[in-house]
């Protein structure tokens, strides 16, 4: 059994690229930023942040630029594509991306609140109103795994 996806909650570091191809299909690429945070052994507060680059083509690419800027919170599901090319100096170069299937949007920078959540219909690529939390609300205790009753 094989299995390759990636679900990530995380913000956009930029705003998102839109570009077209020469056939015509729209293309947009944006970084997404994870936090994570951890107790080490002496119990100082610990902090990673680690960067993910995404694509998303057609209709979800051009959803995605006209509505989401740098800052904004989105929920990402794809699966992971690493694709090579040669450059000029014909050295080989490699990088890994999340190939987009599904997203929401979250909360965009300095927002005001309300419930103003969008999320792409995969089928149709048309936004369709969310009755969600425009926030996405993270614990801010540190769990301990001896805490955990299993």
């Amino acid at each position: 059994m094989n299995l390759n996806k990636v679900t990530l909650i995380g913000r956009l570091t930029g705003d998102p690229e839109l570009k077209t191809t020469p056939t015509g299909k729209e293309v947009c690429s944006f970084s997404l930023a994870t936090n994570q945070t951890w107790k080490d052994q002496s119990g100082q507060k610990q902090e990673k942040t680690d960067f993910h680059n995404i694509v998303a083509w057609g209709n979800q690419a051009s959803t995605i630029a006209q509505y989401c800027v740098k800052g904004q919170e989105m929920y990402i599901e794809g699966k992971l594509e690493t694709r090579s090319w040669d450059d000029s100096d014909g050295k080989k170069n490699y990088r890994t991306e999340v190939k987009l299937d599904r997203f929401e949007f979250g909360q965009k920078p300095n927002a005001a609140g309300g419930s103003n959540n969008y999320s792409e219909n995969k089928s149709s690529g048309t936004p369709a109103k969310e009755s969600a939390p425009a926030a996405i609300d993270y614990p801010s205790d540190e769990i301990d795994p001896d805490d955990i009753p299993f």
